[in-house]
Formats: C-alpha cells, sequence, structure tokens
C-alpha cells in the first residue's frame, strides 16, 4: 500500500510537496486526474496513478497538456471533480482551451495544478505562470508549506464547485521536490454517479453575460480565500518594515528574520490567495508602516499589483517606500533561497550580517576543488542510444560536406548541445519546435539555401507537439529530415508510459501506436533502424540528405540503457585489447574517453590506454564499431 492512500486521520506522515497536493486531491473526493509529464509537477499524477485503482480513481498520462486540461475539464462536466497539473511550459500549452474555459466554467470542482521551475533547472526557460491566473480570472492559491498545500487543494476544489470555476493552485520546484511534515485527513468513499445536464448548454459566449460573470465570481473568490483563513499577517503591531512574501518565500523570510535577529522589527504580510488581491488584508497591514519589501519568485507579480492597488487606494497608502525587483533590492531572475533573504533584509534593515561562508574561504574551497576534483559537464547515460545517434549525425553531416545541421527539442536528447552530443544539436526551444523550425528554414531551398536541414524530437515529445509541424511540412513542401529518437520512455522525467509504449499510466495494457506508421500516413518515406548500427546510420542520413526532397522521417528505436538495465545489464560484452589500443599514439588523442565521452570507457594513466568500467558499462558495444584503432571487441550476451 502506498502511504498516498493510507485512510488514518490525524497521523502525521512525510511527504514530498507533490504528494502532499497528491493527497489533497484524495481527501477532497477528487475523481479523474489528467496530466503531461514534466518536472518539476510530474510526481503529483505519477503518485496518483500509484493508487488509481485501490482509491477507485481514473489517472492517465495525456499526449499533451491542453488535452489533459480537456479530460479534466470533460470530467467536472459531468459533475465529478477532477485535477490537471502541469510545469509552467505546459500551461503555456493549455492556455488556449483553458481561456474559453474560464468564461464557460465548469461543474464538477477542477483544479489546475501549475508548477513552476525557477532557475530553469530541468526546464528550457525560466517563467513565472502567475500572470496567466490574472489573465485567465482565475483564484490563484500559493502554498506556504505541505499542510497548508494539501489543504489548499480541497479547499480549492470546495471553492471550484461553489463558483462554477477552475481554480488554479501554484508550485515552484522547491516546494515541488521538498518534504515535511503533513497530518492525514479522511478519505471519501462512495462516488457520485457522472451526469451531463444537457438542458443547458456550456458555452464562453455571450461574452455580455460570461464576461462580467467571470468577474463576479472572482470578487467572491477573493472574499472565500479571505476566510479560509490562507492570509496572514506576522510580526509587531508597528514594525518598521512590512515584507510581503508568499508560496516558499515565506519560509526563507522567516528564516532570515530569525538569522538576523529581526523579527521584533519586521512585518510579514503572507499571500496565500495571491489573485485576486486581499483588498481588506492590504489595506489593514499595509498602512502598518512606511517601507515595504516584495520578496517572491521568478516575477513582480505581487509587487506590481499591490503597487498599483496603492496608487488606486492613496489615502494611508500613497507616498509608500518599495523595495523589491524594479528598485534591484531582489534578484529580478533565479531561485529565492534563504541566503538571498538574509542579504536582501540586511541591506534594507542596515545590519551588518557576516555570512556564514566567508569570501576567502569560499574562493579557498573552490580552487581545491579545480585542483582535485576533475571537472564533469552534463552529459548522456552510458549506453544512451542517443550519443549513437549524435555521432552518426556529425559524421554524416561531415561526409555530406555541405554545413547542414540540426534544429533540437527538449528531452534527454538536449545534451546533443554540448560536449556529450558532439555540439551537433543547434537549438532548443519548446516542445516540437524543431520540427516547425525545420519546417521554416526547409521552405528556403526557392530562396537559394544550400544546407540540408535535420529535425529531432524524442518519441513521446513527437506525441505531444510534433505531429502538426510534420503535417504542416507534407502539406507545404517542405524539404527536411526528420530523427525520431525512439528510446521506448519519456526518460527525463520519470519514464513514464505515452501512446508508444503499450501501457497506460495506471499500468494497465494500452493499444501501441507506431509513429512510424503515422509518418507513413501523412506521406513521409520512412526508414526504421538501430542506432547502435552506427555504420548503418551514418551510411542512411547520408544518403537521405543527398536527395532531401519532400519530409523524410528516420526513426531510430533502440530502448532506453537505463530502462533496459532494470532486466538485463549487458548487450554485450566489450573489452579493450591492450595489445592494439594506441593510446595517447591515437589520431584522436584518448579517443574514448575524450572525444566519444561514454562514461563507460575511462583512461588508465598507468598503462596509457583506454580501458572498460564494468560497474558502468551498459554493453551496448558502439564504442567497438568507432574505435579507429579496433582495439575494442564486443560479444553478444
Amino acid at each position: 500500500m502506498s502511504i498516498l492512500s493510507l485512510d488514518q486521520p490525524g497521523r502525521t506522515v512525510l511527504f514530498m510537496g507533490n504528494e502532499a497536493l497528491a493527497r489533497g486531491a484524495i481527501e477532497a473526493g477528487v475523481r479523474v486526474c489528467a496530466a503531461y509529464p514534466g518536472n518539476p509537477s510530474s510526481e503529483i499524477i505519477g503518485s496518483l496513478s500509484q493508487v488509481a485503482e485501490e482509491l477507485g480513481l481514473y489517472v492517465e498520462w495525456s499526449v499533451n497538456e491542453k488535452v489533459a486540461a480537456e479530460v479534466a475539464a470533460g470530467a467536472s462536466l459531468g459533475g465529478l471533480r477532477s485535477l490537471t497539473a502541469m510545469k509552467h511550459n505546459g500551461l503555456n500549452v493549455a492556455v488556449d482551451f483553458l481561456f474559453n474555459l474560464s468564461m464557460s466554467g465548469c461543474r464538477g470542482g477542477m483544479v489546475i495544478v501549475a508548477c513552476d521551475d525557477p532557475l530553469a533547472l530541468s526546464s528550457t526557460n525560466e517563467q513565472d505562470t502567475r500572470p496567466y491566473a490574472k489573465m485567465l480570472d482565475l483564484p490563484l492559491l500559493e502554498p506556504s508549506d505541505f499542510e497548508e498545500g494539501k489543504r489548499m487543494v480541497s479547499f480549492a476544489f470546495d471553492l471550484s464547485e461553489e463558483l462554477g470555476l477552475p481554480v488554479v493552485v501554484h508550485s515552484v520546484t522547491r516546494f515541488s521536490h521538498a518534504r515535511g511534515n503533513v497530518t492525514l485527513g479522511a478519505i471519501p468513499r462512495g462516488q457520485d454517479k457522472p451526469f451531463f445536464d444537457a438542458s443547458q448548454g456550456v458555452f464562453p459566449k455571450p461574452i455580455e453575460q460570461t464576461h462580467p460573470a467571470l468577474h463576479r465570481k472572482l470578487r467572491q473568490a477573493g472574499e472565500r480565500v479571505q476566510a479560509a483563513g490562507f492570509n496572514a499577517y506576522l510580526g509587531p503591531a508597528s514594525p518598521e518594515l512590512m515584507v510581503v512574501t508568499c508560496g516558499s518565500g515565506v519560509g526563507y523570510v522567516k528564516e532570515a528574520l530569525h538569522n538576523l535577529e529581526a523579527a521584533g522589527r519586521v512585518g510579514v504580510l503572507k499571500i496565500g490567495g495571491t489573485w485576486p488581491l486581499p483588498a481588506e488584508l492590504l489595506r489593514e497591514h499595509l498602512a502598518r508602516c512606511q517601507r515595504i519589501l516584495f520578496f517572491e519568485e521568478v516575477d513582480p507579480f505581487l509587487e506590481d499589483n499591490i503597487k498599483a492597488f496603492c496608487a488606486q487606494e492613496g489615502g494611508a497608502l500613497a507616498g509608500k517606500t518599495f523595495y523589491g525587483k524594479a528598485s534591484g533590492h531582489v534578484p529580478d531572475w533565479g531561485e529565492n533561497t534563504p541566503d538571498v533573504a538574509i542579504t536582501v533584509l540586511a541591506r534594507v534593515l542596515g545590519i551588518g550580517y557576516q555570512p556564514p561562508r566567508p569570501a576567502a574561504y569560499a574562493a579557498e574551497a573552490a580552487e581545491l576543488v579545480a585542483e582535485l576534483a576533475t571537472p564533469r559537464t552534463l552529459g548522456l547515460c552510458a549506453g544512451c542510444p542517443h550519443r549513437a545517434t549524435y555521432w552518426s549525425i556529425k559524421n554524416a553531416l561531415a561526409l555530406d560536406g555541405r554545413q547542414g545541421f540540426t534544429f533540437g527539442d527538449i528531452g534527454c536528447y538536449a545534451q546533443g548541445r554540448g560536449p556529450s552530443g558532439f555540439g551537433v544539436m543547434k537549438t532548443m526551444h519548446a516542445m516540437g519546435s524543431g520540427a516547425g523550425l525545420a519546417d521554416g528554414f526547409g521552405q528556403l531551398t526557392r530562396f537559394g539555401a544550400e544546407q540540408p536541414v535535420l529535425a529531432l524530437c524524442g518519441d513521446s515529445t513527437f506525441f505531444h507537439a510534433a505531429i502538426p509541424a510534420l503535417l504542416n511540412a507534407r502539406y507545404n513542401n517542405a524539404n527536411l529530415l526528420m530523427l525520431v529518437l525512439d528510446n521506448s520512455a519519456t526518460a527525463m522525467t520519470g519514464f513514464q508510459p505515452h501512446p508508444g509504449v503499450g501501457k497506460n499510466a495506471m499500468g494497465q495494457a494500452a493499444p501501441k501506436v507506431e509513429l512510424a506508421e503515422i509518418c507513413r500516413a501523412i506521406g513521409a518515406e520512412v526508414v526504421e533502424l538501430d542506432p547502435f548500427d552506427v555504420e548503418s546510420t551514418t551510411a542512411t542520413i547520408y544518403g537521405l540528405l543527398q536527395d532531401l526532397q519532400g519530409i523524410k522521417v528516420l526513426v531510430l528505436k533502440q530502448e532506453c540503457a537505463l530502462l533496459r538495465g532494470r532486466r538485463q545489464k549487458l548487450l554485450y560484452r566489450v573489452a579493450v585489447d591492450p595489445d592494439k589500443c594506441r593510446g595517447q599514439e591515437c589520431g584522436c588523442h584518448r579517443f574514448c574517453t575524450r572525444v566519444f565521452k561514454c562514461p563507460g570507457l575511462i583512461w588508465d594513466p598507468a598503462a596509457g590506454k583506454a580501458d572498460i568500467d564494468e560497474a558502468i558499462c551498459t554493453g551496448c558495444g558502439v564504442c567497438a564499431s568507432i574505435c579507429p584503432a579496433g582495439a575494442i571487441a564486443r560479444e553478444a550476451v
């Protein structure tokens, strides 16, 4: 039994932030959950899928976030409570539908969990999704700790049903992936029978009715959130500085004030309902002092909106001195941390603060690390089929000689932009954008472009977003070669299934969609190969580039090394023949370890030869086919 499904009210358990949000949905009686995997949100649906059968839930990994939001909304229109979760990039995909849904409304409670990734720790970009809630006119809640996160999600379902509106719950990486204590509530039993009331349509129009009604509901949401106690003031009656903060910033500010011994001087205005603004709370507490500091990430959402509120209110809220991102006191990019909070507060309060790690010590430590630790860059796993693919692309483009290049995408294979992928990948934007960019460049032969263009994406990304671009390329006669790197998993975010792997989120057998057949149905010329066959892959890419008319698709199918390793460690037994290894005399100078960069290949400085690290090697055998000295042998297991 998963700890997530324990029905032991009053018991305190340790939950990841995403698990706390999922537990809140369970205790609220959620029935349908849908998402596309994307860190830092993935564990919400992932953990719910593990208890779906036990609790009678329906949980799915959808092909993209727009579809996931539509699935959740469909359940809501049937009167059931539903949840969809996504990272910030995913919310971009879903908002087209959500802008309509906010006008038409929902029936059963519907919660949208949006998880941002400050500093882009596992993303292509850094983005604050909170302005979307304002644009959508939807209530926005931001938990500051794990217990509050669970309670907020449960409250969000009640609020959603009361108003007939989806409710947005906002998280960030450090909340989603940190852990803390949560007290369990009861799990409701019994299921409502879904029913769509066909006597009333669900439409975003007529606007003269739906839009004013949406604004009235939003005002009601503000009153309900305030009554729920998610907004609070902590501190002295007459502080010399007021800190307005939300989410993870609340804990950082509290810790900083404790370390600075300044809690008696500073008031903390904790905003849990960040949209709509809690007007009465702001009127009451901002009047307490002249100086206001905003501490939030990533963008100045509260800062800008509260400044505008103060300007409009005037009176006791006029003429305040504001500190924040606009004044340069708070960083306007990246993550906030306790150290950032201490630095900001010490500066604003005029407190001389000695950091726990003096600058001289930090500099000395950095020098020692550089001297004693081997520098490492981000890289692909040992035995990763993408490394073999990039090697083949690199050599095929060199043989072609027309300065061809590759438009890329986001996923494990994004390492193709660095040394591990030999710098082959030249762009990385949104999911599916590699195909779209290649589609556009593929039209430029009419203007004299001579460089052949390649696009690549993974199998999960293909289903998520690349199909429309491929359709467009076919319809408009673009010239491009698309490589689909099919490793049978959504590997970057935790090996969640997709339509091409034959099972669903709940582990049940599902129809398997062959992506090669989709490409053929579009009218593309399709070739399927094993990327570990480097010689054939290189020759095939080169050959396809020589007659690049229309769209051609090369499906490179080889299971992710980490998945394969769970069942069978090796494909081949690989060994280096020391008598054949040329070592430093090799034409590429330590070719295996410095050029091909597989972690399973190591350099033995004593022998001056390459060797195999048997603890890491997955036995893909690619090194045996590319070693310039022919010194690596492989034997099938």
